[in-house]
């Protein structure tokens, strides 16, 4: 490897002692959450180096490592992931795994049917429908042949978000407890083991630590860029970051006399300069159109204006609370602000609109929190710092935290400032008791992540799947304009 990618010019002059030495080459992409306008560059490397190949009569493989959909997008959302698939077909991409975007922001019914089009094998070892099969769609592992007659083994594995596969009715198994039988089998019947991790890289460089069996680690969904490939206990870790701006690239040198690996290396390649590739520019820009056509799909129509503020009360942010509250069906409610990213305007509103303004896939949850942690909580989230706090990550997509909207809730302040600090909380006209157990309705964000931890050690909590948050914006719209 030269630099940070394979010169190909170099590769042609090479002279490669072919006695016992025969290389293979790996390409993946992982975590790319529909940010469709770069994969078309990815695709015009991959396909590039899939002819250099092929023109020398060498095997190549191309992965994808889940998250390659992510409903942010109009084309994913208004497709439910199935344009997603129709560009990896047209990639050419071998075998994918899937990541959590595709595992939990989809019903049950729509994951179902979201490869049934695809020419590409989904390898997924550890989630089992309800009655503990596995789904028809995905297979464990995979075991290829190269022309040479070297056996290469392919397993697939998941995050496990159990309680929102749970939701689903879905049964998500721990990796590690499904991983080593499924290994034993698998090295059984190959000469070359690859693992589709979408587990994060903590849980990668784990297992590599634990088995010795594993050649390559493809890693996904903690969006680490590894430029120069990790080797682990003689494990080769590759993870190429976010959004398609790299593509990895892996070479194995397998030594057919002793009938094992002998050199791995690779590297993440920055493929933004790439030139889009056309074909699957045609693809995108037809795909953007149908998206168009469906999301302009009118939900609701309103007669005055909703503002929304992040740092002020303001009515869009109070609609938001009252509608979680009655979707949940729960004693009160709280919301942040930044959910909403803008104001909404009178007249008629589509699904491209309310998908426009909040994007997150974010779920309702009810869960029971004693009443000294709503009090401790409710002071946290007026501070200047979670107002203003730049979220990245737990499903938020937003830019900034926000101020937190209420319903059944009214917090009163020393000097009818939030900076003089609480005097008040009444829940439905009665002062706020510590020792009670409340139930709230909230974004599912607070109950598992570190911005509340008083919300994410309470419990029991209930997630509502797979709805979102703008699928509550469109019931409380509907109900409003009735």
């Amino acid at each position: 490897m030269a630099g940070d990618h394979w010169d190909v010019a170099a590769e042609e002059k090479a002279v490669w002692d072919m006695s016992s030495l025969i290389p293979i080459y790996i390409y993946h992409t992982n975590d790319l959450h529909s940010n469709l306008q770069q994969w078309p560059a990815a695709v015009s490397y991959i396909k590039k180096n899939r002819q250099f190949h092929e023109k020398k009569d060498e095997t190549a493989l191309f992965f994808d490592i889940g998250d390659h959909a992510d409903r942010v997008h109009p084309v994913t959302e208004s497709t439910r992931g199935k344009a997603n698939v129709e560009l990896i077909n047209q990639a050419g991409i071998h075998h994918a795994t899937i990541g959590n975007n595709e595992g939990i922001t989809l019903s049950k019914k729509e994951l179902e049917s979201l490869y049934l089009h695809a020419d590409f094998k989904v390898l997924l070892a550890n989630l089992f429908d309800e009655a503990g099969e596995p789904p028809p769609w995905s297979q464990p592992f995979d075991i290829l042949e190269t022309k040479e007659g070297i056996r290469i083994g392919l397993i697939g594995l998941t995050v496990p978000f159990y309680p929102f596969y749970k939701e689903l009715g879905w049964n998500v198994r721990d990796p590690l407890e499904i991983l080593p039988a499924l290994l034993e089998k698998v090295k059984q019947q190959s000469d070359v083991v690859i693992l589709l991790s979408h587990l994060g890289y903590p849980q990668d460089e784990k297992i590599a630590r634990t088995y010795n069996d594993i050649d390559v680690i493809l890693g996904a969904h903690t969006h680490h860029l590894l430029k120069t490939s990790v080797l682990l206990n003689n494990t080769l870790i590759a993870q190429c970051g976010k959004s398609g701006f790299y593509v990895g690239q892996i070479k194995l040198e397998f030594d057919q006399n002793d009938q094992k690996v002998v050199k791995k290396e690779g590297a993440a390649v920055d493929v933004s300069r790439e030139h889009a590739h056309p074909s699957t520019s045609v693809l995108l820009h037809r795909l953007e159109q149908e998206a168009e056509e469906e999301m302009n799909t009118p939900v609701a129509r309103i007669f005055e204006e909703l503002p929304v503020s992040w740092t002020t009360s303001s009515p869009f942010a109070d609609l938001l609370a009252d509608g979680v509250r009655n979707w949940c069906d729960a004693e009160i409610s709280m919301i942040n602000s930044g959910l909403l990213l803008e104001s909404l305007e009178p007249g008629i509103i589509t699904r491209k609109d309310l998908h426009r303004l909040c994007p997150h896939p974010i779920n309702p949850c009810l869960l029971d929190v004693k009443g000294a942690v709503l009090k401790e909580t409710i002071a946290a989230a007026f501070t200047e710092k979670m107002i203003h706090l730049p979220v990245k990550g737990l499903g938020f997509r937003g830019k900034v935290l926000g101020r937190m909207a209420f319903s059944g809730i009214k917090v009163v302040w020393e000097k009818k400032d939030p900076e003089s600090g609480i005097k008040d909380i009444i829940i439905h006209g009665e002062h706020l008791d510590p020792k009670r157990t409340y139930q709230l309705a909230t974004a599912d964000m607070f109950t598992f992540g570190p911005l509340f931890p008083g919300l994410s050690q309470s419990g029991p909590k209930k997630y509502f799947m797979p709805e979102m948050m703008r699928d509550v914006l469109a019931e409380t719209l509907k109900y409003q304009c009735r």
